[in-house]
């Protein structure tokens, strides 16, 4: 079986939406599956320099192979005209493609091209038909659907959602498509630098609030601050870590930084940046708590990369494994509220076995269930599901 995985990028920049076709091509490789990543040398959309890498060759790793194209023209929309003609040319090679994101340019055409192509494939929304985030530029969306979107999701073989939720709630503009929901898988790390308690002077007796993920209004930093706030004046201990960037709205992120350093928090939090690596290992082990009070997300990848290091989790019911949080008991769920975060941060500062209870069931849930190698095995039986309705 050869398949093209086909996403507007995988600089870091994007997150781990984008970055997880990184984490799911090894993982078919091992099962056989001849896998081709096409994707662009964005690497951030202010004027960042793109990514240093070789163009319009494959580079083979893992047991797969990537080519990576100038993202020309159109740099801030994540264009390639090179890789659309790439894939005119070399659809025919291919079984079945796996495209990544709707409402970006080269990911839409790339649908387009498969279908004249006759080439099937399969569409993964990373979230983007959530009702939530289509008011974002709404009328423009609404255009953009209906020429492009909704022709796409149409003529899609199955649509590739990461969760129960994110199927639930998604609009699908008329369109009838069989869902495959399948969840982002996380490759379980060490725990990195052990002491990175002592890098940040965070005393070992004070329990570690961690917020690792993109610094966004959507990501619920604006409940998160005020929560933190009100504890503190109530007396409870804690050190928060704010781990992140948004080289695509600096603004909002010196916005949040500057609002810390005016606050009764500025004492009791670091502000680490982009973390990744072993740094990145490092909090996310070393941490007692992991928040993020999203007002939407159809996965939260950095949410699984908590729980598979056996943190527990509080997330606000807009996460869309919230459901699968709340069964297992890895953490806790709440609504999209001051006083509702406050009761769940208060709950869990103040009882730390109960923490280390549902941090293990984190541990236990995250490694049965967002298992890279079991998901590849699902994600074939898909493909082979598509190829024979063909």
């Amino acid at each position: 079986m050869r398949i093209l995985q086909i996403v507007p990028s995988i600089s870091l920049i994007y997150g781990g939406p984008s970055q997880m076709v990184l984490g799911l091509a090894p993982a078919l490789a091992s099962e056989g599956v001849e896998v081709t990543i096409l994707t662009t040398d964005s690497n951030g959309d202010n004027g960042q320099k793109p990514l240093d890498v070789p163009l319009n060759q494959p580079i083979k790793q893992d047991g797969y192979e990537i080519i990576y194209f100038r993202c020309s023209p159109f740099r801030r929309y994540k264009f390639s005209l090179d890789l659309l003609q790439w894939l005119k040319r070399h659809a025919h090679e291919f079984d079945l493609a796996h495209i990544h994101a709707l409402f970006s340019p080269v990911s839409s055409t790339a649908a387009t091209v498969c279908r004249q192509q006759k080439l099937p494939y399969i569409l993964r929304p990373l979230g983007t038909l959530d009702p939530a985030d289509l008011k974002k530029k709404k009328q423009l969306k609404q255009i953009y659907a209906a020429i492009l979107e909704r022709p796409n999701l149409a003529g899609a073989g199955m649509i590739h959602f990461t969760s129960e939720q994110e199927a639930k709630v998604s609009e699908r503009f008329g369109v009838t498509t069989k869902d495959l929901v399948l969840p982002l898988g996380v490759i379980p790390k060490g725990d990195g630098e052990k002491d990175v308690r002592q890098k940040f002077g965070i005393p070992e007796d004070v329990p570690l609030v961690l917020f690792m993920s993109r610094i966004d209004p959507k990501k619920g930093l604006d409940l998160l601050i005020p929560a933190l706030e009100i504890l503190l004046d109530k007396g409870l201990k804690f050190h928060f870590v704010l781990a992140g960037t948004n080289p695509q709205d600096p603004s909002y992120e010196q916005q949040i930084k500057v609002e810390i350093e005016n606050s009764t928090l500025q004492k009791h939090t670091t502000i680490t940046g982009f973390v990744t690596g072993e740094l990145k290992s490092a909090l996310l082990y070393a941490a007692d708590l992991f928040v993020l009070p999203s007002y939407y997300e159809n996965f939260g990848i950095a949410v699984a990369e908590a729980m598979v290091a056996g943190t527990p989790v509080i997330i606000s019911d807009q996460v869309h494994i919230c459901q699968e949080v709340h069964d297992s008991e890895s953490g806790w769920v709440g609504a999209t509220e001051v006083p509702a975060l406050v009761e769940l941060l208060r709950d869990a500062l103040q009882n730390p076995e109960e923490c280390q209870r549902r941090g293990l069931n984190a541990k236990q849930y995250a490694l049965q269930n967002y298992s890279w190698n079991a998901i590849a095995r699902q994600i074939i039986q898909a493909y082979k599901e598509v190829l024979s309705l063909e």
